[in-house]
């Protein structure tokens, strides 16, 4: 594929994520009020999309509590400003074994695994325009842990999605990623033109270089709508290289807490720099209604 920069670019902003962030800036959201508040900022600072996971108010740990997702959709629905509402539909993937030469029985604690329907149980309650579809199986930093995304598992969810009427986003952490997504599109289990998040750097995933990311890159079909982002120090480079290789961008505190050395960052402040990125680049950054004429988007208030 031939480099040809995108001039009209949309933001996304991860708001919290599911990482053990809680502790480490005052800024990650943990309660519902807190989240929705972060994402609208974020939104009035330049992001057409806020993608959103729920922790629990008290500890900051992520959780799958489906009226904490409810009510981030009805705060952000609520909000004077539009956006994107994007939530995720990650978790319950989880597999922590045992150590060593006894990985069975599983690390319970750690464990969490559920069916598909139960996984998007809050996307058919909530009906957001997008929510996320994780689509491989990978090893994460930790020793014993296995983010489990089978084939079966994502056919499921994803026809599950579809039905719904609601935009997956496919997470593509590594090529084979890409890969059964296009399966997926084949089968009929995702809708073509499909939407991609290239995840870069996330160990053991496709390691941060601008060679493997090219490749990613070179492995979206030509009519699918992708976006991409890095880790830490490397978020604002990649909205950089997101851009001149044709793509959108996603910051936020999900994937970075500092805006600086020793600086620690708000979701409207990534954002903001994204924005002065884009467009020193000479491109525009887009709002949620162009989003959503581009990538087929409905928004609905839930049932």
């Amino acid at each position: 594929m031939p480099l040809s920069m995108n001039r009209d670019v949309f933001i996304t902003c991860a708001v919290t994520g599911s990482g053990g962030t809680q502790d480490r800036s005052p800024h990650v959201p943990r309660s519902p009020q807190q989240i929705a508040d972060s994402a609208i900022e974020a939104a009035r600072a330049g992001a057409a999309v806020v993608h959103c996971h729920v922790r629990d108010p008290e500890t900051g740990v992520p959780s799958r509590r489906l009226d904490y997702y409810r009510e981030v959709t009805e705060r952000i629905r609520a909000a004077d400003v539009d956006v994107v509402l994007n939530l995720t539909a990650g978790m319950g993937g989880d597999i922590v074994f045992g150590p060593g030469e006894t990985p069975l029985p599983l690390n319970e604690a750690g464990t969490d695994m559920i069916g598909p329907a139960e996984r998007v149980a809050h996307i058919r309650d909530c009906l957001p325009e997008i929510c996320t579809l994780d689509c491989g199986t990978m090893n994460f930093a930790e020793a014993d842990y296995v983010m489990t995304n089978t084939p079966g598992m994502l056919r499921a969810m994803g026809s599950m999605m579809t039905e719904m009427g609601v935009k997956p986003e496919i997470e593509a952490f590594d090529t084979g990623h890409l890969w059964f997504a296009k399966q997926l599109v084949e089968e009929g289990a995702l809708a073509s033109p499909a939407l991609v998040q290239l995840c870069m750097g996330v160990p053991w995933g496709a390691p941060n270089d601008l060679n493997t990311f090219m490749a990613m890159v070179n492995n979206v079909p030509t009519d699918w709508a992708w976006s991409a982002f890095s880790l830490g120090r490397d978020q604002m480079p990649y909205v950089a290289a997101a851009v001149l290789a044709g793509g959108n961008v996603r910051v936020g505190l999900e994937d970075n807490l500092m805006l600086g050395r020793g600086q620690l960052a708000t979701n409207a402040q990534l954002v903001e720099r994204a924005v002065t990125i884009i467009e020193s680049l000479g491109a525009k950054v887009i709002g949620p209604e162009a989003v959503r004429e581009k990538l087929g988007l409905v928004k609905r208030d839930p049932a």
